[in-house]
C-alpha cells in the first residue's frame, strides 16, 4: 500500500495540476510535498512496506536518498509557491505538474531494486524534468534543453548497456535467477567478472553524465543555469543523487566479485577529474547560477572520491551526500531571490547584496561559508573524514589532489562571492522587496545541515552505517 501511494500520487497529483487553476497547482504542489514526506516518515527507516519482490525493495542508500528528496521537495515547493508569484510566471501550471512527476519518478529510482527499473525512472526524469528547464522559453533555455535531453539520453543509453552486460555476466555464470541488485549481491563472486567489469564502466560512464561527473557533465551548466531556481534546487539536490545510486549499486557488485580495487580507481580518478574541472571554470566565472552548478560537478566528484578510496571515505561520501543537498538547495533558492531582486544571472549586474537584500545575504554567504567547507556546516566532517580516509588507505597522490583541487574551488566562489555581497551595488533598490516565506525555506534548509552535525537522528545514522557497511566503509577510526 505504501509503496503504490509513495509511487502513484505524486504522478496523479501532477497529472491533475495541469489542468487546474494556479492557486489550485499551488495547493497541490506544496499538500503533494507534504504527503509524499509524511509518507516517506512513516516507513522509514526499515520501509518494509516498500517492497515489490524483484522490481524495489528499501535499500540503505536508497532509503537514505529517499528522505534526502521528499524533504528538500518539501521546502523548494513552499518556496516555489512565493517566488513563481512574485516572478508572474505564466507557465506555473507547467511547473506544477512537472515537479510532482518529477518527485515520483525520483522515488521510483531510489526504490528499485531492478537495473532495468532504475534505468526506466531515470531516463523518464529526464522527460519530466526537461519542461521545466524551457520554462522560461527563451532561446537560453531551448538550447540548453536540448542539450540536456541530448546529453542525458546518450549517457543513459550507455547505462542501459552497462545494465544488459550485467544480465550477460549472470548468464554466463549459468545462473538461473532474477536480475535484481539484492538477489545478485548473493552470488556477485559467481558473476562473469569480464562482463561484470563492463557494465561497471558503462554505468558509470552513463549514469556519471546525468550524476555530473566531469568530462560528461557539460549539460549541467547551462540546465542549471536556465531553469527556474526551485528546479535548479530540485536538480542539484535530489536529481544528482539518484544517479549516483546505480553507480552505488554496481560498485557494491564489484566489491563482492572481488574487484573492488578496478572500480574503486575509477571513480577515484573521475572525482578528481571532476574537482579539478570545477574549480577552473570558478575562477572567473561570470554567472552566479552556473558557479553553482560547476559547485555540483565538484561536489559530485568528492562523493565519487570518496567511495572509490573506500574505508572512513565511504562514510563522508555517504554525510557528503546529505549535506550538499541541503546547503546546495538552499543556495539555488537564494540564488533565486536574487534573480527577483536584480533581474540578472551575471555577478557584475547583482553587486551589493549585503545592501539591497540583507536577509538573502544572510542565506547566501552562509551557504557559501558552508560550501567552502567551513565549520559548522557538514561538508567540514565529510570533507575531513575523506581526507582522512585517503591517507589512512595510503592513497595519498589522491589526498594532495583533493586539498589542491578544494583550493582551487574556494578560491573561485571566494571572488565570485565577495563581489556579490559586497561590491559596490549597480541599482539603487531591488526590483522585488524581499519576503520572509522567500527566505524561510533556505534558512531551514542551512540549519538543518548544522543541526545534522550535532545529532544525528538514531535511525538515520542507523541507515548511513548499513549503506557505509555495504561498500566496506567503516565509520571510525
Amino acid at each position: 500500500m505504501f509503496l503504490s501511494l509513495l509511487l502513484l500520487l505524486p504522478l496523479a497529483l501532477g497529472l491533475c495540476a495541469f489542468g487546474v487553476s494556479p492557486h489550485s497547482g499551488r495547493i497541490l504542489l506544496v499538500s503533494g510535498g507534504a504527503a509524499q514526506l509524511a509518507l516517506t516518515l512513516l516507513v522509514w527507516p526499515g520501509g518494509k512496506d516498500l517492497t515489490m519482490r524483484g522490481f524495489f525493495a528499501p535499500a540503505p542508500a536508497g532509503m537514505l536518498v529517499l528522505l534526502v528528496i521528499v524533504f528538500i521537495f518539501f521546502f523548494i515547493s513552499c518556496y516555489a509557491v512565493f517566488s513563481m508569484r512574485a516572478a508572474k510566471e505564466a507557465d506555473e501550471p507547467i511547473f506544477h505538474g512537472c515537479a510532482l512527476i518529477f518527485l515520483g519518478l525520483m522515488t521510483m529510482a531510489a526504490l528499485a531494486d531492478h537495473p532495468i527499473v532504475l534505468w526506466i525512472a531515470i531516463e523518464a526524469t529526464t522527460l519530466a524534468s526537461a519542461p521545466l528547464i524551457f520554462l522560461h522559453r527563451s532561446k537560453e533555455a531551448l538550447e540548453a534543453t536540448w542539450k540536456y535531453v541530448l546529453i542525458c539520453s546518450v549517457g543513459i543509453a550507455l547505462a542501459l548497456l552497462g545494465f544488459f552486460f550485467l544480465s550477460l555476466s549472470l548468464e554466463r555464470a549459468d545462473l538461473a535467477l532474477p536480475l535484481s541488485f539484492s538477489t545478485l549481491a548473493t552470488v556477485a563472486p559467481l558473476l562473469d567478472p569480464l562482463w561484470l567489469k563492463a557494465a561497471f564502466l558503462f554505468v558509470l560512464i552513463g549514469m556519471g553524465t546525468k550524476m555530473g561527473l566531469a568530462p560528461m557533465h557539460t549539460w549541467l551548466p547551462d540546465a542549471h543555469s536556465e531553469a527556474p531556481s526551485p528546479a535548479s534546487a530540485l536538480l542539484s539536490g535530489a536529481l544528482l543523487n539518484c544517479a549516483f545510486l546505480a553507480i552505488y549499486h554496481l560498485h557494491h557488485l564489484m566489491r563482492l566479485a572481488g574487484m573492488g580495487d578496478f572500480s574503486g580507481s575509477l571513480l577515484i580518478i573521475f572525482g578528481l577529474f571532476s574537482i579539478f574541472v570545477a574549480g577552473i571554470f570558478l575562477l572567473n566565472q561570470p554567472d552566479y547560477k552556473r558557479m553553482l552548478a560547476y559547485s555540483s560537478v565538484e561536489n559530485m566528484g568528492v562523493i565519487a572520491l570518496g567511495v572509490g578510496i573506500g574505508g572512513l571515505g565511504v562514510y563522508g561520501a555517504m554525510l557528503h551526500l546529505l549535506h550538499h543537498s541541503l546547503i546546495k538547495s538552499s543556495l539555488f533558492l537564494s540564488s533565486g531571490n536574487m534573480y527577483l531582486g536584480f533581474a540578472s544571472k551575471l555577478i557584475a549586474q547583482s553587486n551589493g547584496m549585503s545592501r539591497l537584500l540583507p536577509k538573502t545575504f544572510v542565506t547566501f554567504f552562509a551557504g557559501f561559508l558552508a560550501l567552502t567547507g567551513l565549520p559548522p556546516f557538514g561538508l567540514f566532517i565529510s570533507e575531513l573524514l575523506i581526507m582522512l580516509a585517503a591517507f589512512r588507505e595510503r592513497h595519498i597522490v589522491a589526498a594532495v589532489l583533493l586539498v589542491a583541487g578544494l583550493a582551487l574551488v574556494i578560491t573561485g566562489l571566494t571572488r565570485n562571492v565577495l563581489a556579490l555581497s559586497f561590491a559596490p551595488p549597480t541599482r539603487q533598490q531591488p526590483l522585488v522587496a524581499e519576503e520572509m516565506p522567500r527566505i524561510l525555506p533556505p534558512a531551514i534548509l542551512l540549519l538543518a545541515s548544522v543541526a545534522l552535525c550535532i545529532w544525528l537522528p538514531p535511525p538515520l545514522r542507523e541507515v548511513i552505517i548499513q549503506a557505509v557497511t555495504l561498500l566496506g566503509g567503516v565509520i571510525h577510526g
